[in-house]
């Protein structure tokens, strides 16, 4: 799966400092030394241990020539042999924010064995509905123990509850501080991990021994500098579901089209795995890529060429595409902001089966299972992974490391400073390896957009912040 870098924002020059803050030297022994006996060295990750970066040189771009850079490295995730906290000490949290995801109790639960049956950590904490319930006056924390949290991996949601929204930095600090915790295990996506590193400096500000981590929660799969983010397997597994299901709808009307809208509100992800798995999909919207419904080149043009053609067709639109589009873009102003303080969006879904509807007169079977696959438990694949990445958070932040997020980078599990995580968004690159297959897969032109009489480009492509490099015949693929 080409996710890890396939970004231009991920990919070139001005890396981050990636070295993690610790909270100090580390003094107490991992309880692995002796569980483990004479087979502990073999375990124990060293304190210099290193991944490289970037693992092909020069790195594969359409869009810029190669560009000769030093190598950069992210620090190796496991467990080190020395600790900075004293396990039969420590009081651990975990919260869980935003949106559902599938896996959240997945994590929760792995947090909660690794810290207790593993490390024997003396409490641990669960806080109830996000961040709402890390200050004074919010519903009060649950008391995990392995017996409560033992089944909550067979269901979806979260068990803890979640909410969007900030909170206070100082009441959230005040509220760790009046409980004693010295691990803060937060489990979300770019705006938790902008929350997470809000409380960690504040945290630094009054110079406190208490470590924050956090875990890549996003269906999305848009967190910079992480490979895949745990809920992302799931969530193009169902949505192929939903693919397929509406191919057969298609199939089974003269000229209908199928249609559905999947999550990704910057990003694409969902929506170009999906369409790859499934096969069958003829034209895929992503909010990278920008497109016309009218004119010879527009939308509607080639899909009514297509029924034309073979008299059914299959469109997988992710819910941030055609924001740009005029309608949506009133929609949007009508809307607001959500409780994150992002835009909401308009519904490109209903309106793209409106206007093949009433415009190509064809009838359109519309599916939106957005509700369905977040709620949905994890994937076999998805259950180990989110097994291992609360595992090595759990590692991390015993051995006193802060200010950081746990993830994966050419395969191996890494540590990524949270000024890394925040600086962006992962978006697929129109110009990279992934979106390349995709037009491969599916046949659709490589770009949906018009150009002006004056011989340039649309006011819309213009705009656009990227669009595709590579130009490849239509051809039809199923």
């Amino acid at each position: 799966m080409l996710t890890s870098g396939d970004s231009p924002a991920v990919s070139q020059a001005n890396f981050p400092d990636f070295r993690i803050a610790r909270l100090g030297p580390a003094r107490y022994p991992s309880p692995f030394r002796d569980r483990l006996g004479g087979k502990a060295c073999r375990f124990f990750v060293a304190e210099d241990a290193r991944v490289l970066y970037d693992i092909i040189q020069p790195a594969w771009h359409f869009a810029m020539p190669a560009q000769s850079l030093q190598p950069q490295y992210l620090e190796l995730a496991g467990p080190r042999e020395w600790l900075f906290f004293n396990p039969c000490e420590t009081v651990a949290a975990i919260v869980t924010c935003g949106g559902l995801c599938p896996g959240m109790n997945n994590v929760i639960r792995a947090l909660t064995m690794e810290l207790v049956w593993q490390y024997g950590v003396r409490q641990v904490l669960g806080i109830r509905y996000g961040l709402a319930g890390l200050v004074s006056g919010g519903p009060e924390p649950l008391l995990l123990t392995p017996e409560l949290v033992r089944d909550i991996h067979e269901h979806g949601g979260s068990f803890l509850g979640t909410s969007r929204g900030p909170q206070d930095v100082a009441a959230m600090v005040d509220f760790l501080v009046a409980h004693r915790v010295q691990l803060l295990f937060l489990i979300g996506g770019d705006g938790t991990a902008r929350a997470a590193l809000a409380i960690a400096r504040e945290i630094e500000n009054r110079q406190l021994p208490i470590a924050v981590i956090a875990l890549p929660k996003t269906i999305d799969n848009d967190l910079l500098y992480v490979e895949k983010t745990f809920g992302f397997e799931t969530a193009f597994s169902l949505a192929t579901q939903a693919l397929r299901a509406a191919h057969q709808e298609a199939l089974s009307v003269r000229n209908g089209v199928g249609l559905v809208k999947l999550m990704g509100r910057n990003s694409g992800y969902i929506t170009t795995l999906a369409a790859l798995a499934e096969g069958n999909t003829n034209f895929v919207l992503i909010p990278e890529v920008q497109f016309e419904l009218d004119g010879p080149n527009g939308l509607l043009s080639h899909l009514e060429k297509r029924l034309q053609r073979r008299q059914h067709a299959l469109i997988a639109v992710a819910e941030g595409a055609g924001q740009h589009l005029p309608v949506l873009q009133e929609e949007q102003k009508r809307l607001g902001q959500d409780e994150s303080g992002n835009p909401r969006l308009g519904d490109i879904g209903r309106y793209l089966r409106q206007q093949i509807e009433t415009r190509l007169r064809v009838p359109v079977r519309y599916i939106d299972p957005s509700y369905m696959i977040r709620a949905a438990p994890a994937i076999p694949s998805d259950a180990v992974f989110c097994l291992q990445l609360a595992q090595h958070a759990v590692h991390a932040g015993m051995s006193g490391r802060t200010r950081m997020l746990v993830g994966l980078w050419n395969n191996v599990f890494v540590h990524v400073p949270l000024e890394a995580v925040t600086q962006g968004i992962k978006r697929v690159d129109p110009c990279g390896p992934l979106w390349l297959s995709l037009l491969q897969a599916t046949g659709q032109p490589d770009s949906m957009c018009n150009p002006s009489q004056e011989g340039g480009t649309t006011q819309q492509q213009k705009s656009a912040t990227r669009t595709p490099c590579a130009t490849l015949p239509a051809t039809d693929n199923s």
